[in-house]
């Protein structure tokens, strides 16, 4: 795939290369991070899928990619538009993400009925701190759904750590949990000791990182206490020009030490809607053969 192009086609075909270099490895830490966006769209059956084959060790995600996991497992998201009236959406209690289409019904709502009916019976069982990653997990298990990336985590006992777990219709759905039992709390630094046992056990560390933000961070950060990462792919649509963090290539992660002088590492450039799918597929392929 590497030899058939040039520009981002070629980078694509390398990042085949190296997913394949990273799930063939019996002795690296494979981390998967996310952002919540693209589990509004398609590409939700894409991380289920991941998620389905135990291709990584640890998810780490943002607190809309389970506000969105959630929501789907029981109402639908549509088809929209990018042109559109947005204050028109609004009258008739439609967000719109890009050009999907999430009614209020489709996601406040649900979210609010379905979390609270679940942070009940977690409060009944006598849970009373909860890391993200324990909730996470037993998120997925109460939901029971095949087409829940979270389902398949727990399944599979992967991990899924959320360090932004206030940051999103979920997170707001905790606290108002705890407002009536303030019991009730988020141990967050519980995911950071999961995290340093899973790192200094580890021989090595992969990534595959979709997107930027704090889940691309929070997977560099802790790759630096293993010297960095032996291989990574990044997925992004952003520019490096402004030094986010979000648009930093693989190569700056090599001065912070996050990535290793000595990795195997591309940067795909291109919506992930279109370079995932691609790379998933191409890998399946290759272990079919």
């Amino acid at each position: 795939m590497r030899d058939a192009g040039g520009f981002a086609g070629r980078a694509l075909g390398e990042a085949v290369e190296v997913m394949i270099e990273m799930l063939k490895s019996s002795e690296t830490l494979r981390f998967l991070s996310f952002p919540a966006n693209i589990v509004a769209t398609g590409l939700r059956g894409v991380i289920r899928e991941m998620a389905a084959r135990r291709w990584f060790d640890v998810f780490v995600t943002t607190c809309g990619a389970i506000d969105h996991d959630l929501a789907r497992c029981f109402k639908p998201y549509y088809h929209g538009s990018f042109e559109v009236d947005d204050a028109e959406l609004r009258k008739r209690g439609i967000n719109r993400l890009g050009n999907v289409f999430i009614p209020d019904e489709s996601y406040g709502v649900i979210i609010e009925e379905k979390m609270q009916e679940f942070l009940g019976e977690l409060y009944k069982q006598g849970l009373r701190e909860v890391a993200s990653y324990e909730l996470t997990r037993e998120l997925g298990k109460w939901l029971q759904k095949e087409d829940s990336f979270l389902y398949w985590c727990q399944k599979n006992e992967i991990p899924v750590i959320v360090p932004g777990l206030t940051d999103g219709a979920v997170g707001y759905q905790l606290w108002m949990f705890s407002q009536q039992r303030p019991d009730f709390k988020l141990d967050l630094l519980k995911d950071e000791h999961l995290l340093n046992e899973l790192i200094w056990q580890a021989k090595s560390c992969s990534a595959l990182i979709i997107g930027g933000g704090i889940s691309k961070h929070h997977v560099i950060w802790w790759a630096q206490f293993k010297g960095g990462l032996d291989r990574v792919v990044y997925l992004t649509t952003a520019s490096e020009y402004d030094g986010s963090l979000s648009g930093a290539r693989t190569r700056e992660g090599i001065s912070w030490g996050k990535v290793k002088a000595t990795a195997r590492h591309v940067t795909v450039d291109g919506d992930a809607t279109i370079t995932l799918p691609i790379l998933v597929a191409a890998v399946i392929e290759e272990f079919s053969k």
